[in-house]
């Protein structure tokens, strides 16, 4: 893994992200209903994502996990929408302040139950991008769901779109 290979995978990320928070403008007074049982609402699974989103990269700044976003705080899609926006900010500047042998630093830190867990740098900041995956997956039920799908959101999509070489 390289830097320009995470720099791909964060472009996927974000325009992913930006293609459902899309969709969820256009839903009104679900936002906030369970609309299939277990998963969740579209704004606590779209909040989940953020969160993790903004807690990895604070721990990867050395400031531990730290944001624990509340619902109260993004009553709208519009809201979480202007806090992603911030967030993938500073995630590009943290991106963009990486070299090629920071992806290959280790990371030491603890799981549920005292468990330790370390790991490569760029395993880390590849998890980040799988992890909203799964959750993007969900939200895209959840919109589907709400008579909005997001279509198709893969990443060959995303190099099309891109213009990048096939």
């Amino acid at each position: 893994m390289n830097i320009n290979n995470i720099r791909d995978m964060y472009a996927y990320n974000y325009w992913a992200n930006n293609r459902l928070l899309a969709k969820a403008e256009q839903v009104t007074q679900q936002f906030t209903a369970e609309i299939i049982p277990g998963v969740g609402s579209l704004q606590a699974a779209l909040i989940h994502t953020l969160d993790a989103e903004s807690s990895w990269r604070h721990f990867f700044q050395g400031q531990g996990f730290q944001p624990d976003l509340d619902q109260v705080d993004f009553p709208t899609v519009a809201a979480l929408r202007l806090r992603w926006q911030d967030e993938e900010r500073a995630m590009w500047a943290y991106l963009d302040s990486l070299s090629e042998e920071n992806l290959t630093g280790i990371l030491r830190y603890e799981v549920e139950g005292g468990v330790w867990r370390e790991r490569l740098l760029w395993h880390c900041l590849y998890h980040v991008v799988n992890h909203g995956t799964q959750h993007r997956s969900e939200v895209a039920a959840l919109l589907t769901a709400c008579g909005h799908s997001p279509g198709e959101m893969d990443f060959t999509l995303f190099l099309n779109e891109r213009g990048a070489k096939q």
